[in-house]
Protein backbone atom coordinates (compact mmCIF):
# COMPACT_ATOMS: atom_id res chain seq x y z
CA UNK A 1 0.00 0.00 0.00
CA UNK A 2 1.72 3.16 -1.25
CA UNK A 3 0.22 5.80 1.04
CA UNK A 4 1.80 9.24 1.51
CA UNK A 5 1.95 11.33 4.68
CA UNK A 6 0.14 14.11 2.83
CA UNK A 7 -2.76 11.76 2.07
CA UNK A 8 -2.97 10.74 5.72
CA UNK A 9 -3.07 14.39 6.82
CA UNK A 10 -5.84 15.17 4.36
CA UNK A 11 -7.76 12.03 5.36
CA UNK A 12 -7.50 12.97 9.05
CA UNK A 13 -8.87 16.47 8.38
CA UNK A 14 -11.79 15.16 6.29
CA UNK A 15 -12.68 12.62 8.98
CA UNK A 16 -12.70 15.27 11.71
CA UNK A 17 -14.85 17.68 9.72
CA UNK A 18 -16.77 15.18 7.55
CA UNK A 19 -16.53 17.92 4.96
CA UNK A 20 -14.13 18.39 2.05
CA UNK A 21 -14.73 22.15 2.18
CA UNK A 22 -13.89 22.60 5.86
CA UNK A 23 -10.91 20.24 5.57
CA UNK A 24 -9.63 22.31 2.63
CA UNK A 25 -9.98 25.49 4.70
CA UNK A 26 -8.04 24.00 7.60
CA UNK A 27 -5.25 22.73 5.33
CA UNK A 28 -5.19 25.87 3.15
CA UNK A 29 -5.88 23.79 0.06
CA UNK A 30 -8.53 23.96 -2.64
CA UNK A 31 -11.47 21.58 -2.37
CA UNK A 32 -10.53 19.80 -5.63
CA UNK A 33 -7.03 19.21 -4.21
CA UNK A 34 -8.52 17.59 -1.11
CA UNK A 35 -10.87 15.47 -3.20
CA UNK A 36 -7.96 14.34 -5.40
CA UNK A 37 -5.88 13.31 -2.36
CA UNK A 38 -8.77 11.25 -0.98
CA UNK A 39 -9.39 9.66 -4.39
CA UNK A 40 -5.73 8.66 -4.70
CA UNK A 41 -5.74 7.33 -1.13
CA UNK A 42 -8.81 5.18 -1.86
CA UNK A 43 -7.13 3.86 -4.99
CA UNK A 44 -4.04 2.92 -2.96
CA UNK A 45 -6.14 1.27 -0.25
CA UNK A 46 -8.31 -0.46 -2.82
CA UNK A 47 -11.62 0.35 -1.12
CA UNK A 48 -13.83 3.42 -0.69
CA UNK A 49 -13.23 5.18 2.62
CA UNK A 50 -16.15 7.61 2.39
CA UNK A 51 -19.67 7.41 1.08
CA UNK A 52 -21.95 10.31 0.23
CA UNK A 53 -25.64 10.49 1.13
CA UNK A 54 -27.24 13.65 -0.11
CA UNK A 55 -24.94 16.51 0.76
CA UNK A 56 -23.27 14.71 3.68
CA UNK A 57 -20.34 12.29 3.68
CA UNK A 58 -19.80 9.39 6.06
CA UNK A 59 -16.99 6.95 6.78
CA UNK A 60 -17.43 3.49 5.33
CA UNK A 61 -16.61 0.44 7.42
CA UNK A 62 -13.18 0.38 5.74
CA UNK A 63 -12.79 4.10 6.47
CA UNK A 64 -13.48 3.59 10.16
CA UNK A 65 -10.91 0.80 10.33
CA UNK A 66 -8.33 2.76 8.35
CA UNK A 67 -8.75 5.85 10.55
CA UNK A 68 -7.63 3.89 13.62
CA UNK A 69 -4.27 3.26 11.97
CA UNK A 70 -3.90 6.63 10.25
CA UNK A 71 -4.62 8.52 13.48
CA UNK A 72 -1.97 6.51 15.37
CA UNK A 73 0.53 7.16 12.57
CA UNK A 74 -0.22 10.90 12.74
CA UNK A 75 0.37 10.92 16.51
CA UNK A 76 3.68 9.09 16.09
CA UNK A 77 4.78 11.56 13.42
CA UNK A 78 3.91 14.47 15.69
CA UNK A 79 5.89 12.87 18.49
CA UNK A 80 8.86 12.35 16.19
CA UNK A 81 8.66 16.00 15.14
CA UNK A 82 8.57 17.03 18.80
CA UNK A 83 11.71 15.02 19.55
CA UNK A 84 13.50 16.67 16.64
CA UNK A 85 12.41 20.11 17.82
CA UNK A 86 13.63 19.22 21.30
CA UNK A 87 17.08 18.64 19.85
CA UNK A 88 16.99 22.04 18.13
CA UNK A 89 15.67 24.11 21.04
CA UNK A 90 12.57 26.31 21.22
CA UNK A 91 13.11 28.44 18.14
CA UNK A 92 10.15 27.22 16.16
CA UNK A 93 7.31 24.76 16.40
CA UNK A 94 3.54 24.61 16.90
CA UNK A 95 1.47 24.94 20.04
CA UNK A 96 -2.21 23.94 20.22
CA UNK A 97 -4.02 25.30 23.26
CA UNK A 98 -7.71 24.96 24.08
CA UNK A 99 -9.28 27.09 26.81
CA UNK A 100 -12.63 27.32 28.55
CA UNK A 101 -14.63 30.30 27.32
CA UNK A 102 -14.39 31.94 30.76
CA UNK A 103 -10.60 31.61 30.73
CA UNK A 104 -10.30 33.39 27.39
CA UNK A 105 -10.34 36.74 29.21
CA UNK A 106 -6.80 36.16 30.50
CA UNK A 107 -5.57 33.23 28.37
CA UNK A 108 -5.16 35.42 25.28
CA UNK A 109 -2.86 37.73 27.25
CA UNK A 110 -0.84 34.74 28.48
CA UNK A 111 -0.43 33.48 24.92
CA UNK A 112 0.48 36.93 23.61
CA UNK A 113 3.20 37.38 26.24
CA UNK A 114 4.52 33.88 25.59
CA UNK A 115 4.58 34.47 21.84
CA UNK A 116 6.69 37.61 22.33
CA UNK A 117 9.34 35.47 24.02
CA UNK A 118 9.21 32.80 21.27
CA UNK A 119 8.63 34.65 18.03
CA UNK A 120 9.26 31.65 15.76
CA UNK A 121 6.40 29.50 17.03
CA UNK A 122 2.88 29.11 15.63
CA UNK A 123 -0.02 29.09 18.11
CA UNK A 124 -3.47 27.60 17.58
CA UNK A 125 -6.09 28.71 20.13
CA UNK A 126 -9.53 27.13 20.50
CA UNK A 127 -11.99 28.80 22.87
CA UNK A 128 -14.83 26.41 23.65
CA UNK A 129 -17.11 24.95 26.31
CA UNK A 130 -16.28 22.33 28.92
CA UNK A 131 -17.86 19.43 27.02
CA UNK A 132 -15.71 20.14 23.96
CA UNK A 133 -12.56 20.51 26.08
CA UNK A 134 -13.10 17.11 27.65
CA UNK A 135 -13.68 15.56 24.24
CA UNK A 136 -10.44 17.10 22.93
CA UNK A 137 -8.53 15.70 25.89
CA UNK A 138 -10.12 12.29 25.40
CA UNK A 139 -9.21 12.26 21.70
CA UNK A 140 -5.72 13.75 22.31
CA UNK A 141 -6.52 16.57 19.88
CA UNK A 142 -4.74 19.42 21.69
CA UNK A 143 -1.45 19.97 23.50
CA UNK A 144 -2.70 21.75 26.60
CA UNK A 145 -6.03 22.81 28.05
CA UNK A 146 -6.77 25.68 30.44
CA UNK A 147 -9.98 25.03 32.35
CA UNK A 148 -11.71 25.03 35.71
CA UNK A 149 -11.99 21.96 37.91
CA UNK A 150 -10.90 18.93 35.81
CA UNK A 151 -12.88 15.68 36.02
CA UNK A 152 -11.49 13.09 38.41
CA UNK A 153 -12.53 10.16 36.23
CA UNK A 154 -10.18 11.03 33.33
CA UNK A 155 -6.50 10.07 33.30
CA UNK A 156 -5.06 13.59 33.28
CA UNK A 157 -2.15 15.63 34.58
CA UNK A 158 -3.67 18.70 36.26
CA UNK A 159 -1.86 21.66 37.84
CA UNK A 160 -3.61 24.58 39.51
CA UNK A 161 -1.93 27.88 38.65
CA UNK A 162 -4.33 30.70 39.59
CA UNK A 163 -7.33 31.43 41.79
CA UNK A 164 -10.72 31.70 40.08
CA UNK A 165 -13.20 33.42 42.43
CA UNK A 166 -16.86 33.16 41.42
CA UNK A 167 -18.83 36.23 42.46
CA UNK A 168 -22.47 37.32 42.41
CA UNK A 169 -23.21 40.20 40.05
CA UNK A 170 -26.14 42.59 39.81
CA UNK A 171 -27.02 45.75 37.88
CA UNK A 172 -25.95 49.00 39.64
CA UNK A 173 -29.59 49.93 40.43
CA UNK A 174 -30.43 46.62 42.13
CA UNK A 175 -31.66 47.03 45.76
CA UNK A 176 -28.76 44.90 47.03
CA UNK A 177 -26.03 46.69 45.05
CA UNK A 178 -25.13 49.13 47.84
CA UNK A 179 -25.62 46.76 50.79
CA UNK A 180 -22.76 45.26 52.82
CA UNK A 181 -22.47 41.75 54.27
CA UNK A 182 -25.66 40.52 52.64
CA UNK A 183 -26.89 37.35 54.42
CA UNK A 184 -26.70 34.22 52.32
CA UNK A 185 -30.38 33.51 53.09
CA UNK A 186 -31.35 36.81 51.46
CA UNK A 187 -29.72 35.75 48.18
CA UNK A 188 -31.89 32.63 48.05
CA UNK A 189 -34.88 34.90 47.44
CA UNK A 190 -33.40 36.05 44.13
CA UNK A 191 -33.64 34.51 40.67
CA UNK A 192 -30.38 33.71 38.90
CA UNK A 193 -29.46 33.79 35.23
CA UNK A 194 -27.28 30.69 34.76
CA UNK A 195 -24.98 28.96 32.31
CA UNK A 196 -26.04 25.86 30.43
CA UNK A 197 -26.05 22.40 32.03
CA UNK A 198 -22.53 20.92 32.03
CA UNK A 199 -20.62 24.21 32.17
CA UNK A 200 -17.95 24.48 34.86
CA UNK A 201 -19.54 27.56 36.43
CA UNK A 202 -22.99 25.93 36.54
CA UNK A 203 -21.58 22.80 38.17
CA UNK A 204 -19.69 24.85 40.78
CA UNK A 205 -22.64 27.03 41.77
CA UNK A 206 -25.09 24.12 42.00
CA UNK A 207 -22.61 22.12 44.09
CA UNK A 208 -22.06 25.12 46.38
CA UNK A 209 -25.77 25.71 47.00
CA UNK A 210 -26.38 21.98 47.52
CA UNK A 211 -23.56 21.74 50.08
CA UNK A 212 -25.13 24.63 52.02
CA UNK A 213 -28.55 22.98 51.86
CA UNK A 214 -29.77 26.08 50.04
CA UNK A 215 -32.30 26.57 47.27
CA UNK A 216 -31.14 28.07 43.96
CA UNK A 217 -33.88 29.66 41.86
CA UNK A 218 -32.88 29.70 38.21
CA UNK A 219 -34.51 31.69 35.45
CA UNK A 220 -32.96 32.12 32.02
CA UNK A 221 -30.22 29.77 30.82
CA UNK A 222 -27.35 31.17 28.72
CA UNK A 223 -24.51 29.58 26.75
CA UNK A 224 -21.84 32.23 27.35
CA UNK A 225 -20.55 34.56 30.06
CA UNK A 226 -21.19 37.56 27.82
CA UNK A 227 -24.86 36.60 27.59
CA UNK A 228 -25.03 36.17 31.37
CA UNK A 229 -23.59 39.66 31.94
CA UNK A 230 -25.91 41.28 29.42
CA UNK A 231 -28.94 39.56 30.94
CA UNK A 232 -27.98 40.69 34.45
CA UNK A 233 -27.34 44.22 33.19
CA UNK A 234 -30.84 44.19 31.66
CA UNK A 235 -32.34 43.29 35.04
CA UNK A 236 -33.33 39.70 34.24
CA UNK A 237 -31.78 38.31 37.43
CA UNK A 238 -28.54 37.97 39.36
CA UNK A 239 -25.59 36.05 37.96
CA UNK A 240 -22.58 34.10 39.19
CA UNK A 241 -19.45 34.49 37.07
CA UNK A 242 -15.68 34.42 37.37
CA UNK A 243 -14.18 37.70 38.56
CA UNK A 244 -11.82 37.42 35.58
CA UNK A 245 -14.69 38.12 33.18
CA UNK A 246 -15.69 41.46 34.72
CA UNK A 247 -12.81 43.86 34.17
CA UNK A 248 -14.57 46.12 31.65
CA UNK A 249 -18.02 46.01 33.30
CA UNK A 250 -16.64 46.99 36.71
CA UNK A 251 -14.54 49.81 35.25
CA UNK A 252 -17.56 51.26 33.44
CA UNK A 253 -19.93 50.65 36.38
CA UNK A 254 -22.26 48.53 34.24
CA UNK A 255 -22.31 45.77 36.86
CA UNK A 256 -21.71 45.46 40.59
CA UNK A 257 -20.21 42.60 42.60
CA UNK A 258 -22.45 41.96 45.60
CA UNK A 259 -20.95 41.66 49.07
CA UNK A 260 -22.56 38.35 50.04
CA UNK A 261 -21.86 36.10 53.00
CA UNK A 262 -19.87 32.96 52.05
CA UNK A 263 -18.84 34.47 48.70
CA UNK A 264 -16.82 34.37 46.56
CA UNK A 265 -16.88 30.68 45.70
CA UNK A 266 -13.17 29.99 45.47
CA UNK A 267 -12.14 27.80 42.55
CA UNK A 268 -8.89 27.50 40.58
CA UNK A 269 -7.69 27.54 37.01
CA UNK A 270 -5.79 24.46 35.88
CA UNK A 271 -3.45 23.66 33.04
CA UNK A 272 -4.26 20.13 31.90
CA UNK A 273 -3.01 17.45 29.50
CA UNK A 274 -3.38 13.74 28.96
CA UNK A 275 -1.31 11.58 31.30
CA UNK A 276 1.41 9.87 29.28
CA UNK A 277 1.33 12.51 26.55
CA UNK A 278 4.78 13.55 25.38
CA UNK A 279 4.69 17.34 25.35
CA UNK A 280 6.65 19.12 22.65
CA UNK A 281 9.38 21.56 23.76
CA UNK A 282 7.04 24.45 22.95
CA UNK A 283 4.21 22.92 25.01
CA UNK A 284 6.60 22.24 27.91
CA UNK A 285 7.80 25.84 27.76
CA UNK A 286 4.24 27.20 27.75
CA UNK A 287 3.29 24.97 30.68
CA UNK A 288 6.23 26.34 32.69
CA UNK A 289 5.34 29.88 31.62
CA UNK A 290 1.73 29.52 32.79
CA UNK A 291 2.74 28.07 36.18
CA UNK A 292 5.29 30.86 36.70
CA UNK A 293 2.81 33.57 35.72
CA UNK A 294 0.25 32.10 38.10
CA UNK A 295 2.77 32.07 40.93
CA UNK A 296 3.72 35.70 40.20
CA UNK A 297 0.06 36.71 40.26
CA UNK A 298 -0.39 35.16 43.71
CA UNK A 299 2.75 36.86 45.01
CA UNK A 300 1.59 40.22 43.63
CA UNK A 301 -1.86 39.69 45.11
CA UNK A 302 -3.59 40.04 41.76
Amino acid sequence: MNVTIRQLRVFDAVVRHLSYTRAAQELHLSQPAVSMQIKQLEENVGMPLFEQMGKKIYLTEAGIEFYTYSHNIALQLDEAAAVMEDMKGIHRGKLAVSVASTANYFATRLLANFAKQHEGITISLDVTNRKSLLNQLDQNETDLVIMGRPPLEMDLVTEAFMDNPLVIIAPPDHPLASEKEIPFKRIQQETFVVREQGSGTRIAMERFFAEKGAHLTTGMEMTSNEAIKQAVEAGLGLGIVSIHTLELELETNRLKVLDVELFPIMRHWYIVFRKGKRLSPVAQAFRRFVLEEGANSRVAGK
